[in-house]
């Protein structure tokens, strides 16, 4: 009798503490920064020529690539002497900029830590390789800029360079 008193308070626990465990408050998500129209060709143009710009000073041969807002490609560019390989690549670093609105380096990073963060490695369209940013225009994203070649930092530089022009 007593083991099954003992096993009736047991179920009766758990099940109480169940309910609760489920009711727990769930943190907001972050504030997303909303889409806005596409990525114009001239403004493109500007962000190409600034990223290409650094990527030459630094002697690095890069593929860029420009997505619009929708992830649809505006502008790609192979410098000389870049890998055939970094064309894919630089677009879907770009494409993964636009679609879950953060630089590439978030995923990265979050991989890095390993665990649970491990998950990323299957979501369809992140790209967990630095080098991906989107692209703002008065507080919303316009599109997005991949760069695939050079290390890491690198491919982010050439980003953010042409990022930096269009301002």
């Amino acid at each position: 009798m007593k083991k099954f008193s003992s096993l009736v308070v047991g179920t009766l626990l758990f099940f109480a503490a169940a309910p609760a465990g489920a009711q727990a408050p769930v943190a907001p998500p972050p504030p997303q920064t909303p889409y806005g129209p596409p990525i114009s060709l001239e403004q493109a143009k500007t962000v190409m020529a600034g990223a290409e710009t650094e990527a030459r000073e630094n002697h690095w041969n890069v593929v860029i690539a420009i997505l619009d807002s929708g992830g649809n490609l505006v502008m790609l560019q192979r410098l000389d002497g870049a890998q055939f390989g970094s064309v894919e690549v630089a677009r879907e670093k770009a494409y993964s900029a636009v679609a879950f609105r953060r630089p590439t380096k978030v995923f990265q990073d979050l991989v890095g830590q390993g665990g649970a963060n491990l998950r990323l490695l299957r979501m369809t369209g992140a790209t967990v390789l630095e080098g991906g940013i989107p692209i703002v225009a008065d507080g919303k994203i316009i599109g997005g800029i991949g760069v695939s070649g050079a290390a890491g930092e690198q491919d982010a530089q050439v980003a953010q360079a042409g990022i930096e022009a269009l301002k």
